[in-house]
């Protein structure tokens, strides 16, 4: 319970509730590219798909919650009364899911003050669903998850993604060309929220990206968080988003300063 008088595993059920309510038609798509539209460039890309969803968690959780705000990344933005703000994403990974390629999701989180306190993550390819509530750990379908018990970063595989700008795009090329001498490989899955969740269940040992937005990284960056990872969130300053497990966080974050991870 916190001290607006909300109790965080009943977010987290509403959470799961509204992310059923949209998981069945995604998984089952077919004509995936009806209607795109394209946003901040060319490669930006957001479906009608996107929007339905996010019309329906909003809907849901309404229902449910009707003196809540909401911040989505399709346009949903509410106020409330009532402390609570969903963060929502619709399809995190359109690319993928336009492609018909795993590795989207939809992710919701709750929160309250500047604190993501309640999130859910699922991934409607594998069928599976990250689960996080602050303070009380996670879970990959309700089993308990840590993040990797990794302790050598050049034996470390790391995710990161780039951006839909061209000329950041460039950038963080160049910034790769840096990193990834200095590790095992690189993984670039294409949807923030899994890759977070990566770190989370020790399929990754550390994630960065820079230039992602709040819905992006709110479910997924609690649900690394509270299954052990170092989260760094340098992005309200310009910087990049990083998770990475303990035994390699401190190697990590002067390779990517020398690189220029937080600017480019």
């Amino acid at each position: 319970m916190t001290d607006a008088g909300v109790d965080l595993h009943d977010l987290l059920a509403v959470a799961d509730t509204a992310v059923d309510a949209v998981v069945p038609r995604l998984a089952a798509a077919t004509d995936r590219a009806a209607s795109v539209d394209t946003k901040s460039s060319a490669t930006d890309m957001v479906t009608e798909f996107d929007r339905w969803s996010e019309q329906t968690l909003v809907a849901t959780i309404g229902e449910l919650r009707p003196d809540d705000g909401f911040l989505g990344e399709e346009g949903a933005s509410r106020d409330g009364t009532s402390g609570v703000v969903w963060v929502i994403d619709p399809i995190d990974g359109t690319t993928n899911f336009l492609d018909d390629l795993p590795g989207f999701a939809v992710s919701v989180a709750a929160r309250i003050g500047d604190d993501i306190v309640a999130g859910v993550v699922a991934d409607p390819v594998r069928g599976e669903r990250f689960r996080a509530v602050r303070g009380a750990g996670a879970t990959r379908d309700g089993v308990a998850i840590r993040c990797s018990q990794a302790a050598d970063l050049a034996t470390s595989l790391v995710a990161t993604g780039f951006s839909y700008d061209p000329e950041r795009r460039r950038r963080q090329a160049e910034v790769l060309a840096e990193v990834i001498s200095q590790v095992r490989d690189i993984r670039r899955f294409g949807g923030a929220a899994l890759d977070l969740c990566a770190v989370a269940c020790g399929r990754v040992d550390a994630y960065y990206e820079r230039g992602l937005g709040a819905w992006d990284t709110a479910a997924g960056g609690l649900v690394a968080a509270e299954a052990g990872a170092l989260v760094d969130d340098r992005q309200p300053a310009g910087g990049a988003f990083v998770a990475a497990a303990p035994g390699i966080a401190d190697a990590l974050h002067p390779v990517l300063e020398r690189a220029g991870a937080h600017s480019a």
